[in-house]
């Protein structure tokens, strides 16, 4: 019996995904529980396991294929598969035989006859968007008026401001039509494009056998492309005007990464820059002077509104304070082997800070409230967001009940979010609320910032570079680390006073760490 492979629920707010990976191929044997394919959203990467013991039959899916909840990518044969496989084979080339006898013999009644096809014409239209997106944008269509498609190969990419969307051809034919032309912008459901279904290149199919050997060559072609890159890589070739197979591709099976596509075309602009300065008389510019111009994705655009937004709608401040690091640094030193023994996780400095954020949210709850319309809502537990640097991006997941661990249990729950963070792993779950959010610059080298609030929320904390500086300490000049801090907050609902108040709370509990341990 088969079973269907199926795309498992998606977070809240997507409402498609990518097809990632797939670590099997048709009639390898699977395990239950084995992972068989990563789903990648705009958010997290989700990985489909098997259910049962048995064979991949098939897949319907192929890497890069955007997809939706629920819909089936793939089957499992329970048991071996290899009867069911063998049953299918024959099958298959028994209705084959059939198919080629009855081509054979419309072939010889109908030669010498033009063939048009069915003629039907079939609308391609723009998919159904995720939700809170109301218009995308035409970004690359991947054939021409006239060409020939075959059913389900992509005919051109539509982005939003969370992903790129693939359209394929409904039915084998032509696209007669182009409606609207790359860079226009269009909503669900709008028509783009015409398919004539059974339609031949040119109207007619006086072409010869080679040239239809060619077209099937092409295509093949495509798809080869299209599992070797994927939507926002194919993209970013076509604006170079490039092919999958010009870029050597570093990715897991020789997938082509949008790094291999920026080398390959900073390597062609050097040689060019090279053959210009050797066949010029007149004495080279020195330097690289050239320029290229991009126009910005949608998701880069949406991520612009979003930080202007938290500019306009916010009465942002920043208030600085600076911490004495030596007496964390000390008590570090001295415990750092037992704790690492006891707890079985590193002595680390992130969770003095978020114990010390923790303590000073309790003194003032405005900076752990946020601003829902014209009502301000007070939080009474404490949910704390901390930046971890992805290879995707800068991500801020929760931490939740600070107030309720220990700075052991602190460590091991960032120490574990980091890691699922570089994994892709990170859950939605994870990822949705906090009330105040720690980023940490410093590891970068940051000696100080003035970091953005990650709204809702109404304040965030910067942590930078401890740097050893000159400080007076009781009328005499000392040698001490010094670390910098930054409170970026909403001054409609924090005052100055509270503010600065907060972050004098936080530099007085980390300079004297005991108090931390003793909650006073």
């Amino acid at each position: 019996m088969a079973i269907d492979i199926k795309v498992p629920q998606l977070p809240e707010s997507v409402a498609d995904a990518t097809i990632a990976t797939w670590h099997v191929k048709p009639g390898d044997k699977v395990s239950r529980d084995q992972n068989l394919v990563d789903i990648e959203t705009d958010k997290v990467v989700l990985e489909v396991v098997a259910e049962a013991d048995g064979v991949l039959g098939e897949i319907t899916a192929e890497e890069g294929t955007t997809v939706t909840a629920e819909e089936v990518i793939g089957k499992i044969e329970e048991g071996d598969g290899a009867s069911a496989s063998d049953d299918k084979s024959d099958n298959k080339d028994s209705d084959d035989d059939k198919k080629s006898e009855k081509k054979e013999s419309d072939s010889s009644e109908d030669k010498g006859s033009d063939k048009k096809g069915s003629g039907e014409k079939m609308e391609v239209k723009v998919p159904q968007l995720p939700e809170s997106v109301s218009d995308a944008t035409v970004s690359t269509w991947h054939v021409k008026a006239g060409d020939a498609v075959k059913r389900d190969q992509n005919l051109v990419d539509i982005e939003t401001d969370k992903v790129v969307l693939e359209v394929v051809a409904p039915a084998d034919g032509v696209l007669a039509e182009i409606k609207h032309e790359e860079g226009a912008t269009v909503g669900a459901d709008d028509v783009i494009g015409i398919v004539e279904a059974g339609g031949s290149a040119g109207g007619s199919s006086s072409k010869s056998d080679d040239s239809k050997s060619e077209s099937s060559s092409e295509s093949k072609d495509d798809d080869g492309d299209n599992e070797v890159a994927g939507p926002a890589v194919r993209r970013l070739l076509g604006e170079h005007g490039l092919k999958p197979s010009d870029v050597k591709g570093t990715g897991k099976g020789g997938r082509v990464t949008k790094e291999d596509v920026e080398k390959h075309v900073k390597a062609q602009s050097s040689k060019s820059s090279d053959s210009s300065k050797q066949q010029s008389s007149q004495p080279a510019v020195s330097g690289d002077r050239d320029q290229k111009r991009v126009p910005m994705t949608r998701l880069r655009k949406r991520i612009a509104e979003r930080l202007l937004q938290a500019k306009n709608d916010t009465a942002m401040l920043t208030t600085f304070n600076e911490i004495n690091m030596k007496p964390i640094m000390d008590l570090r030193k001295k415990y750092k082997d037992v704790f690492e023994e006891t707890h079985g996780t590193r002595l680390g400095f992130m969770g003095f800070y978020v114990k010390a954020v923790t303590e000073a949210l309790k003194r003032f709850p405005d900076v752990n409230a946020s601003i829902d319309g014209d009502d301000i809502v007070y939080h009474n537990f404490f949910d704390i967001s901390i930046a971890v640097s992805t290879p995707r991006g800068l991500v801020t997941p929760v931490l939740r009940d600070t107030d309720r661990l220990s700075i052991a249990d602190m460590e091991n729950g960032i120490r574990d979010l980091a890691i699922k963070g570089r994994d892709g792993k990170l859950t939605m779950d994870e990822m949705q609320g906090g009330n105040f959010t720690i980023t940490n610059g410093g590891v970068f080298g940051s000696l100080l910032s003035t970091p953005i609030l990650n709204p809702p929320q109404s304040a965030i904390l910067g942590m930078h570079k401890i740097q050893e500086r000159a400080m007076v300490v009781d009328g005499k000049i000392e040698i001490l680390p010094m670390m910098y801090l930054a409170l970026s907050y909403d001054h409609r609902i924090i005052d100055g006073k509270q503010s600065v108040g907060f972050l004098v709370t936080v530099k007085e509990l980390l300079e004297d760490p005991q108090r931390l341990i003793l909650d006073i």
